[in-house]
């Protein structure tokens, strides 16, 4: 049954912090590799990284040489407004340009959402992506919980939670980290009532594209019946560029994304980033490859799991997320053998016994499935 919880977002305690208490902060997210090789003494490209959800195809065609042209563009500074990328977003979203806003990547833009907007209070599904909590502690923001529990799925009580005071919403579609989607007509419920209520919603889209059939998901047709919604969107994933960092976010309301761009330094995206994200949309026929790739892969490693005794989620991204009871230091041991797999100890909602790992090439899958059997049987 799902809870309703509140959590004190207010600022840390101030005071300076010695070196050592800064080298203990845990980052929050996968995909660390210089610190798994500074705690492996392996060289990163030894590294096998299941812990960042990323594209196993990696980057499109074109967009490798896209980024070295532009770096003679590089000598001047990006243009601000992103035009020629807003351009080439409108023609691939069949949405206007003045409803597209880029940043530096999804977390960017959930910070500027939320520096632009201030909210007193928020609600935040649990488990959810991290980022989201992050970012409203930063505004002093008073956090609600709505715990999903197993099977941590969004159903209609998330709609009980939808009252008075409250100003924002996130919401994860399909969810990070479990990969579960939640229908449209649920989301358009969800749209509707904080309409009335005036509250704002963020639908963060930003796996919906490894999804076969994904635009029956999506909410980007109700952005003009809905200004209260905006649609987060990343290229981070799908088309393999985390290290570019590249974002968008779609609204009808000009004036919410006028306020996102002011929320932050004005270059939000550099030049080869803007040239990277044009050349991605050119490919044509990439994302179909890509799906075709994901879906069979996720099959594949979601039976390899369960045939090892782990307990998996039914999550249609390019990711999974499953349990394996009673076990909590997993990927401790696994990165011994230069695996990196993502504990979800950190996640709200999740115990320290669930890891998610992302979908690779089947080589790859084998490989994660051989080392996740002899650390078991080794820990046995």
């Amino acid at each position: 049954m799902a809870e309703y919880r509140t959590a004190s977002a207010g600022k840390p305690e101030p005071g300076p912090e010695r070196p050592e208490q800064k080298a203990e902060r845990k980052f929050l997210h996968g995909g660390d590799l210089e610190g798994a090789a500074e705690k492996t003494g392996l060289d990163k490209a030894e590294l096998l990284d299941f812990s960042a959800n990323i594209n196993p195809l990696g980057m499109p065609p074109g967009v490798r040489e896209a980024v070295v042209e532009s770096l003679d563009q590089s000598l001047s500074y990006p243009d601000p407004f992103c035009r020629k990328l807003r351009g080439a977003l409108a023609e691939r979203s069949r949405r206007r340009a003045e409803q597209i806003l880029c940043g530096n990547g999804g977390a960017d833009l959930i910070y500027r959402l939320v520096y632009a907007l201030r909210p007193r209070k928020a609600l935040v599904t649990a488990p959810a992506f991290a980022e989201y909590e992050e970012a409203l502690v930063q505004t002093g923001t008073e956090i609600q919980f709505h715990e999903l529990g197993e099977p941590f799925m969004v159903t209609e009580s998330f709609l009980e939670k939808l009252e008075p005071g409250l100003d924002l919403v996130f919401l994860c579609n399909p969810n990070n980290p479990t990969g579960l989607l939640t229908e449209r007509s649920l989301i358009e419920k969800v749209l509707a009532k904080a309409e009335k209520l005036d509250i704002r919603v963020c639908l963060d889209e930003c796996f919906l594209e490894f999804v076969p059939g994904g635009e029956a998901y999506s909410a980007a047709e109700l952005l003009d019946r809905f200004p209260n919604l905006v649609i987060l969107k990343s290229f981070t994933k799908l088309y393999a560029i985390p290290g570019l960092r590249l974002g968008y976010v779609l609204s009808s309301d000009a004036d919410l994304l006028e306020r996102m761009r002011k929320a932050g330094q004005p270059w939000a995206v550099s030049e080869p980033a803007q040239a990277a994200g044009i050349a991605a949309l050119r490919a044509e026929g990439f994302q179909e490859q890509t799906i075709r790739l994901v879906t069979e892969e996720r099959l594949f490693l979601k039976q390899g799991l369960e045939e090892l005794g782990f307990s998996v989620l039914d999550g249609r991204a390019n990711y999974l997320c499953f349990r394996a009871p009673a076990d909590e230091t997993l990927a401790e041991r696994l990165l011994k053998e230069g695996i990196l797999l993502r504990s979800c100890a950190n996640y709200r909602g999740l115990g320290k016994d669930y890891y998610r790992a992302a979908v690779r090439g089947r080589e790859e899958n084998q490989r994660l499935l051989a080392a996740l059997g002899k650390v078991c049987g080794d820990h046995e």
